[in-house]
């Protein structure tokens, strides 16, 4: 399971806002933790309004200040500052994924304008498509609008191919340590929300694309029976839907009917663009919620 966090830092409010998840992971996965702050070239003097840390010595003392001040002695805590300035923090986060080898990277997503394609279309999918190192996303509001405390609640999104089980490899192993319980989704389109690859076909050949997409539900009714059976013998509380409709709007509307405090996405990150798995649902669901979002590489 995850074992060592990685939590790039900016020095703003905003980017704090993950500490709490990250705190709460640590302790309850004895997991360790490294802070990572980037020295940005030409930086601004402000970010989100305060003032911008320009030097190495402003980021090892803001670095130390936050682990002192949110981690528990217990918790292994190491900090490291590239010191060498760089144009585009994005790609120096991934090559960090690389140096320090953490299996779980925390971010927290904000900024001004262009805020979602930034955050999910730059930065985490850089990190997914790079390597096999899952990245949790986090927004400003995550604390404020679930109130956290905890991930007791943990929906998996799933599309019934084997091959696409990272996603709930994940939420069972966090379910098995968080003892917490899992719901688990798999959205069948309907002839309206039919991606853009199929949609063509969905036009042409209606009854036929209908036909397929009842199809498509009935394998998905097995594929979670099945899903059910093997949850249920690791002793975790589960339970299971099938939704019709688009699929980034069915997880979140899911997702707050049974106000699960975690959303785990399997994704090919920049290959393998198909169905719900594209590229593209990521963004979607987190312009449509603010709770945590688990993205996690499917194994190739």
């Amino acid at each position: 399971m995850f074992k060592h966090i990685l939590l790039p830092l900016d020095g703003s409010q905003m980017s704090e806002a993950a500490l709490p998840v990250v705190v709460y992971l640590a302790q309850n996965l004895k997991a360790q933790v490294t802070l990572l702050h980037v020295i940005e070239k030409n930086a601004p003097a402000s970010i989100h309004g305060q003032r911008h840390l320009k030097t190495e010595d402003e980021a090892c003392q803001y670095l130390m200040d936050v682990a002192e001040k949110n981690f528990d002695p217990s918790i292994e805590v190491y900090r490291h500052v590239h010191s060498d300035e760089v144009s585009k923090v994005s790609q120096s986060i991934v090559q960090h994924s690389d140096e320090l080898d953490p299996d779980l990277i925390v971010m927290c997503a904000h900024g001004e304008g262009g805020l979602h394609d930034f955050m999910v279309g730059n930065i985490a999918q850089q990190v997914i498509a790079a390597g096999s190192v899952p990245v949790l996303l986090l927004q400003p509001q995550t604390a404020e609008v679930l109130n956290f405390s905890g991930f007791e609640r943990i929906l998996v999104a799933l599309d019934g191919n084997p091959d696409h089980e990272s996603g709930y490899q994940a939420g069972l192993n966090l379910a098995e340590e968080l003892k917490a319980s899992l719901h688990l989704i798999q959205v069948v389109p309907t002839l309206s929300t039919l991606n853009p690859k199929h949609s063509t076909t969905g036009t042409l050949l209606p009854a036929t694309t209908t036909v397929l997409l009842e199809i498509d539900e009935e394998n998905a009714f097995e594929y979670l029976q099945k899903k059910l059976k093997q949850t249920q013998a690791k002793a975790i509380q589960v339970t299971a839907e099938i939704a019709r409709g688009d699929p980034a709007q069915q997880v979140v509307q899911s997702a707050e009917a049974n106000d699960s405090q975690i959303i785990i996405l399997g994704t090919h990150g920049k290959s393998g663009l198909n169905a719900f798995w594209a590229s593209s649902a990521a963004p979607k669901i987190v312009e449509q919620t603010h709770r945590p979002i688990l993205l996690v590489p499917v194994r190739r």
